[in-house]
């Protein structure tokens, strides 16, 4: 999900591949399936209306598709490919806790600062608020999913 070429990122898996070998990555599931990331996008995004940072949505939730992924992969030389989506939940402490990550600890926090250096504390309180207002104040446990998939060469 993070390769900005992916059909050569997937080629050049194959090509290091014994034959019959296998590729098996993970990618996200779409943002609407990973509560705490749709929460924080959301609430971040209110903050800065005119250009909301929109990095959870566009990179590591935006590479989905099982289809497009399969199609990529099968252009790339694979001869099959599986995937398995898999479905968990996220255990934080509170809401804090699982909020400090996505907005200090990822390219979030880049977006944030580009926008203004001032307002990341304001961004992880509004986030750590909007969890808690969905999960209450003590631990939370969110819904979150992704796919692995399986290329075979």
């Amino acid at each position: 999900m993070f390769f900005p070429d992916k059909r050569a990122a997937y080629r050049e898996a194959r090509r290091v591949l014994k034959p019959g070998g296998r590729f098996v990555f993970s990618v996200w599931d779409r943002l609407e399936e990973n509560e705490l990331s749709q929460i924080v996008s959301d609430t971040v995004a209110e903050l800065f209306p005119v250009d909301p940072p929109r990095f959870l949505a566009r990179t590591p939730h935006a590479y989905y598709n099982i289809g497009i992924i399969r199609e990529e992969l099968t252009e790339a030389g694979f001869s099959s490919t599986m995937a398995e989506t898999l479905r968990q939940i996220s255990c934080a402490a509170s809401a804090r806790d699982a909020v400090i990550g996505l907005c200090q600890g990822s390219p979030l926090r880049s977006e944030i600062e580009a926008r203004n250096p001032d307002r990341l504390s304001a961004a992880t309180d509004a986030a750590a608020s909007a969890v808690a207002d969905r999960f209450g104040n003590g631990v939370v446990q969110a819904k979150m999913q992704a796919h692995v998939i399986t290329a075979t060469n």
